[in-house]
């Protein structure tokens, strides 16, 4: 009965030594089993939503950053890149006049950060084909009916485009995703009107060069006629300034000047009009 009890003890006492080794073996294991249960690592350029499975669902309060990040097994991480994305849509729309117009165009957007529960929990991660893509099919159409083939191929295309971008912001920022820009591709319209409206362009281009050479023909004989009549005033002012007793001033200037040359001249004073006359030199 005695070396029972002291067995007992023994097998006590050796219980109580290894007792925390096995609750540390026992966390170990629970942790290499439930690693990937209780951690999630978010990567650069992306955002996290905590759904809680005892805590209300979806954690629309806070929007997890980059990192490592520690949850309850129970709970999922779900990760949305915040970056910004481009998705292309090529679609056909009809015009003012009923015409059949096939446009291609670019859309920047991105998640909301801050809004980034919410997206989750009311439209999740299927956002591009449930409310994107749609605002952009719904505001090309509406934009693209209010202009006509020529309008949308030449004289319009930014207008358009800046028009798209507006009514696709004001959809989608009641979703909760940000829209950067919208871009234009192309336009294709069909082959007869296009050649039409090409055919019409490059006759108002033609029009217009032959309007630009009547102008500056007409600005070069208004400059021609401006410079005509600068020169006859100049003439008349000049004629009406020289009198006789100017003319009579510059001979005898002229008849001092010849009077200091080294060569003999034969000057005669005193003719009709009071001028000295020259002869020539006297050998």
């Amino acid at each position: 009965m005695e070396y029972t009890q002291q067995s007992n003890n023994r097998n006590n006492n050796e219980l109580k030594r290894y007792t925390p080794i096995i609750v540390v073996v026992g966390i170990v294991f629970l942790l290499i089993v439930f690693w990937g249960r209780i951690t999630k690592t978010i990567p650069a350029g992306h955002g996290g939503v905590l759904f809680r499975l005892f805590g209300g669902g979806v954690d629309t309060s806070r929007t997890y950053e980059e990192g490592f990040h520690f949850i309850a097994p129970w709970n999922t991480m779900y990760v949305y890149e915040t970056r910004q994305q481009e998705t292309s849509e090529e679609m056909s729309a009809l015009s003012s006049n009923g015409l059949e117009i096939k446009i291609e165009f670019s859309t920047w957007y991105q998640p909301k950060w801050e809004d980034l529960g919410e997206l989750h929990a009311q439209i999740g991660s299927q956002y591009l084909s449930r409310v994107v893509i749609p605002a952009m099919r719904s505001a090309a159409r509406s934009v693209v009916g209010r202009y006509t083939p020529e309008q949308i191929y030449s004289t319009k295309r930014d207008a358009i485009q800046e028009e798209i971008f507006v009514e696709t912001k004001k959809l989608l920022d009641e979703k909760y995703v940000q829209l950067n820009q919208v871009l234009i591709r192309s336009v294709t319209l069909p082959p007869t009107i296009k050649s039409a409206i090409e055919s019409k362009l490059k006759q108002e281009q033609e029009a217009l060069e032959y309007e630009f050479k009547l102008d500056k023909a007409a600005q070069e004989a208004e400059r021609q006629r401006v410079e005509a009549e600068g020169k006859a005033k100049a003439n008349s002012i000049v004629s009406a300034s020289i009198t006789d007793k100017i003319l009579r001033d510059k001979g005898i200037e002229a008849t001092l000047k010849l009077a200091e040359s080294p060569n003999s001249k034969v000057v005669i004073i005193g003719g009709n009009d009071g001028m000295p006359i020259i002869l020539g030199d006297v050998k």
